[in-house]
Parts: C-alpha cells; structure tokens; sequence
C-alpha cells in the first residue's frame, strides 16, 4: 500500500481497540493503547497506537493526536527501559508499505536491544507465545509511572 489512501477499520488493530481481537495489553489511558506486537523482533517489543484516530501514517495524523500519542510512546519506552534493562531501545514508525509498514493504522514500534542479540526481521519471525506475552506485559506494565 502506498502512502495515501483510505482507512481499513478492519486492520487488526481497530480491531483490538474494538476488542474484537486478542492482545497482550501493556497500557491504556484516554488517548493511548499500547500492546505486546505477536510477531516480535526481540523480547519485549511492544506497540502504541492511537485510540481515537483513523491515521494510517504519521503524516495522515492530526496534531491533537500527536502530542499525547508521543508522550505515551516515551512513557512506555521508559516502562520497557525499567522492566527489562535493554543496552538499547529502538523506537520505530513505518509510513507506507515500501518503508515497512505493513499495518496501515499508525503506531510505534518500541523495539528493546541488547549487546550480541541479532533483531528479527520485522512482521516475518514466529508468532510469540500469548502466555509469553502477557507476562511480559505485566512486567512492563508494573514499570508504567
């Protein structure tokens, strides 16, 4: 899919916000939703997206929406930061089938890494555990100030 074109309020995650599909949730308040990804690159990567928004890519977005979107983004990098003390944290966001993207419902990538661990490839390794991933999002969760 290209940059431009129309929102799908059947991608998989209007779907997790309408609570039609399953997900590992890590953190939600009024405008943010942030979620374990089930096909990760690395243990502890996690999601956030927009609640209340029909943006398929950053530059789809409104501003209103930016800023808490954002804020949410560093709070739950902070969260991953502390539960799992990564050498390094990746945060990612894909505009656009040629950049990677390949869910067209704008969200971020908080992608944790550490020193001699390679990183999957994005969207092709395994489909995690759920019972993995939950517990991961509670450790996460457990760090959100």
């Amino acid at each position: 899919m290209s940059l431009d074109g129309t929102y799908d309020d059947g991608n998989i995650f209007a779907k997790i916000l309408r609570g039609e599909a399953p997900c590992a949730k890590v953190f939600e308040d009024g405008e943010v939703f942030a979620f374990m990804d089930v096909f990760p690159q690395s243990r502890g990567h996690t999601l956030v997206i927009p609640k209340h928004s029909v943006a398929r890519n950053l530059m789809d977005e409104e501003p209103q929406v930016l800023q808490p979107l954002i804020l949410g983004v560093q709070r739950v990098t902070r969260a991953v930061r502390a539960a799992l003390n990564p050498d390094g944290i990746m945060v990612s966001q894909f505009n656009g089938a040629p950049a990677g993207q390949t869910i067209f419902h704008l969200h971020f990538h908080i992608i944790p890494r550490w020193e001699g661990v390679a990183l999957g490839r994005h969207g092709e390794g395994g489909m995690a555990d759920p019972a993995a991933l939950k517990a991961l999002a509670e450790q996460i969760a457990a760090q959100i100030a």
